[in-house]
């Protein structure tokens, strides 16, 4: 998301760009390399300000992701994602709300959130130009393709699902499942168990108003395999 007053919402933006600037290599709007993204668009000369995360976050963790995937100078320089990095350039805000909360309040400003929050807080965000070469939103139409490209869980059911290859051409590349991180043992197992049970069949009903897609049914069946192993 960025806050550049008089340019229009959804402006183009790449990988390799999009590093560059947080790394601190591009530093002006009018960038040429920003401007080749965006021809017949009159970018002004303003500095950009970088806002990042200051707390551990997940969402730093899809975003690092990607821009390691994206990126080797990011992946050599500030390393593989994480849920907190050294930032090379930026000032921090603590949860998605305190980086938008920046980046609303500062002219020139960019910096990473849930789509909600930007939706939310009236922030302009980009399209972004992912593997197959179109520029995608960051909407539910998106994210299920981007969903759709990696459904063969890790040991430890994690999925990683940015910059997907280009058969997925309407994917958004920094896109995300979300996490539930849960002890296999617990007192409260079967309460547990019908929780999460619930939130991932009937309580998927709820998250396209929050710009969550539902999982896909591959996944689900891994969910549910990992809900069972709950035990008291």
């Amino acid at each position: 998301m960025y806050n550049i007053p008089g340019v229009k919402n959804l402006l183009h933006m790449d990988g390799a760009t999009l590093a560059k600037i947080f790394l601190g290599r591009i530093t002006s709007w009018d960038d040429p390399a920003i401007k080749k993204l965006n021809p017949g668009v009159s970018l002004p000369s303003t500095n950009i300000s970088v806002a990042h995360r200051s707390d551990n976050s997940g969402t730093t963790f899809n975003f690092t992701d990607y821009l390691s995937s994206v990126s080797p100078a990011w992946k050599s320089k500030v390393g593989p994602a994480a849920v907190a990095v050294d930032w090379p350039v930026g000032t921090g805000g603590r949860g998605s709300s305190g980086v938008a909360a920046i980046v609303s309040q500062t002219a020139g400003a960019i910096g990473y959130a849930d789509v909600f929050y930007a939706v939310h807080n009236h922030l302009k965000y980009f399209t972004m130009k992912n593997n197959s070469g179109k520029f995608t939103t960051p909407g539910l139409r998106g994210m299920l393709s981007a969903a759709s490209s990696d459904q063969k869980p890790a040991a430890d059911n994690s999925l990683s699902i940015v910059n997907p290859p280009k058969k997925y051409a309407n994917a958004y590349p920094i896109s995300t499942f979300t996490y539930v991180i849960v002890p296999l043992q617990s007192s409260k197992s079967a309460q547990l168990r019908k929780m999460l049970f619930w939130a991932v069949t009937k309580g998927q009903a709820f998250g396209p108003k929050l710009f969550f897609t539902p999982i896909p049914k591959s996944v689900l069946v891994v969910d549910e395999k990992a809900i069972a192993k709950i035990h008291g």
